[in-house]
């Protein structure tokens, strides 16, 4: 059976249309506010791309590119500005601890990326509400969320099997344990049931739902693997490594393995549409998508 490409447009175009909807109902439009203070090409690229797409959605968006030294004062001050309905940083910004501390300084009311620590502690513990009553959804990071979209417009998900289960018996590879998108996408996924090998450059870990634990669990582990040991197990690889030179062995591959890849260049070699069931060469535009509802979101909870 030949590999079936799937677009990012395809899977974005529903949430779109029901985004654009929603927003041209609404007097006052939602406004997200852009930081960007690296000099990451790949960051600037969607940051325009952002652009783009939010006001085709009827979204406002203000790009604001500071020293990476002023960012700090910059979020504070963009905190208590009541026009700014969202705050994004785009990372790395210093490739350590001191993002992960701003990240906490985004107050989780404006945090469209879903990393400050309140939504970071809700993922990981598989909450996925923000309220007792379950009026309010957490924010989920936007990458992440949308490979989950991804996976589900393509079927990996199965609805047949009970809620928070719909991964069970799929065994996925994350090649990418980044804190932005690869760990909380292994997380994500072993939370509705997959056994996920979240694979970067120093080991493989494994995380998958704890035994005999409630579905709101899921446990990691340290494993000595290398990828050849583990990528022909996968039904579902995803990759995510931010640079050229990398390329998954297209000969690791299981035959008719999910192949998706959500970094910025081509992470599977062309050979991979001769192994694969189905190929997502990107997820850029459904990322974007993901931004517009997690702001839409946010501004619905502000007023």
């Amino acid at each position: 059976m030949p590999c079936k490409v799937v677009l990012a447009a395809e899977v974005a175009s529903n949430f779109t249309t029901e985004i654009k909807s929603e927003v041209s109902q609404k007097a006052e439009k939602p406004k997200l506010v852009g930081f960007l203070a690296n000099d990451d090409p790949y960051a600037e690229k969607y940051a325009h791309s952002s652009s783009k797409h939010l006001a085709e959605a009827g979204l406002a968006f203000e790009l604001r590119q500071i020293p990476r030294e002023e960012l700090e004062a910059a979020i504070k001050e963009a905190n208590q500005d009541d026009k700014v309905s969202g705050i994004l940083v785009y990372y790395p910004v210093y490739g350590d601890k001191r993002d992960q501390d701003l990240q906490d300084m985004v107050d989780p009311t404006k945090d469209v990326e879903g990393l400050n620590v309140v939504y970071n502690g809700k993922l990981y513990n598989n909450d996925r509400f923000l309220d007792e009553d379950k009026t309010r959804k957490a924010i989920l990071p936007c990458t992440p969320l949308a490979v989950v979209k991804v996976l589900d417009h393509i079927g990996v998900y199965d609805h047949s099997l009970p809620y928070g289960d719909h991964l069970r018996g799929k065994t996925i590879a994350v090649v990418n344990r980044s804190e932005v998108v690869g760990r909380p996408l292994a997380a994500l996924l072993a939370n509705d049931g997959a056994k996920v090998f979240s694979i970067d450059i120093n080991d493989i870990q494994i995380f998958e739902r704890a035994s005999g634990a409630s579905i709101n669990s899921h446990v990691t582990s340290k494993t000595d693997f290398k990828p050849e040991d583990v990528i022909p197990q996968c039904d579902v690889v995803i990759t995510g490594v931010p640079t050229p030179a990398y390329k998954m062995p297209t000969k690791l591959l299981k035959p008719g393995v999910v192949a998706v890849n959500f970094a910025s260049v081509r992470n599977f070699e062309p050979e991979v549409k001769e192994v694969a069931s189905i190929y997502v060469p990107s997820v850029g535009k459904v990322t974007v998508s993901m931004l517009q509802r997690n702001l839409l979101r946010l501004f619905n909870y502000q007023h």
